[in-house]
């Protein structure tokens, strides 16, 4: 006999994340089998802990955990299948960890260096970056992976929205990202965003020399009852980081960024010019 209530309302919710959606199903099915978390936590060798932080979509599974739900479920390859399948969205497995940050933030920091940053993306712009990371994707995979980066537009029509502050290197506006007529509704966007209160942009320009340069792409995540985040991506895939040392240099070399950028005024001029050029 279980002590668990449940209802079709906890499977139902529109606004789960892949990650939530996936512990939801296990939790879906594990119910449906009549079995404790505990018997499950049992059978595939892990914590009551760790089957309750996959489970409310708190943690990312492993592929041993999946695989032992479909032994202990029955399911055949489901639950293995579904994590791979987490890869084929905006949300591969290393970066949903990130998107649900994001969506809790107080605050986002970020320095852009030769794409701008997925939240601030528009449609056109997104597809040609996805299909130029994954040319041989079919076209329903492409359209997935964008319409899950413009959902993440929604974080600023929360309530509490984070206040944003992107530092775009100019090699991010000047790279002609899907041709000239993505470029200007891109940074057509960028304009439009910046004038909305909460959200700061400021460009850093050539001329800014190694101050420019130096550093990798990184985004800072701060909330108002927890520790500042760090996460940045190498050809490895993304990493949170939250030692806070690391996260304290990180953000000193971030405001030396931001030092050496135009003003935000000044940005939004170069960010209008700069879109006149594309339409020349």
């Amino acid at each position: 006999m279980l002590d668990e209530s449940i209802s079709s309302e906890d499977f139902s919710n529109p606004y789960l994340d892949p990650l939530q959606r996936y512990g939801a199903d296990v939790r879906r099915v594990r119910l449906g089998r009549s079995l404790t978390q505990k018997h499950l936590a049992t059978s595939t060798g892990y914590s009551v802990s760790y089957v309750s932080q996959v489970e409310s979509g708190k943690l990312l599974p492993s592929e041993k955990f999946a695989s032992g739900c479909d032994r202990v479920f029955g399911t055949n390859g489901l639950f293995t299948g579904m994590l791979h399948r987490l890869e084929e969205g905006d949300h591969p497995t290393h970066f949903v960890p990130y998107v649900q940050l994001e969506q809790k933030a107080s605050h986002i920091l970020n320095f852009s260096t030769t794409t701008i940053m997925g939240v601030l993306q528009t449609e056109q712009y997104a597809r040609a970056i996805f299909r130029a990371g994954h040319p041989f994707a079919s076209d329903e995979v492409i359209q997935g992976k964008v319409e899950a980066r413009i959902r993440r537009h929604d974080v600023f029509s929360q309530d509490r929205s984070p206040k944003l502050w992107a530092v775009l290197h100019e090699a991010c506006l000047r790279a002609h990202v899907g041709g000239p007529a993505a470029m200007v509704g891109q940074l057509g966007f960028l304009a439009k965003l910046a004038a909305r209160p909460g959200i700061d942009l400021q460009v850093i320009p050539f001329t800014a020399g190694a101050a420019a340069v130096h550093s990798a792409p990184l985004t800072l995540l701060s909330f108002k009852d927890s520790p500042t985040v760090l996460y940045s991506e190498d050809l490895q895939g993304g990493r949170l980081c939250r030692t806070a040392a690391t996260v304290s240099v990180v953000m000193q070399n971030y405001d030396r960024l931001r030092a050496h950028a135009l003003s935000p005024d000044e940005s939004l001029a170069f960010i209008e010019t700069l879109r006149e050029e594309y339409t020349s």
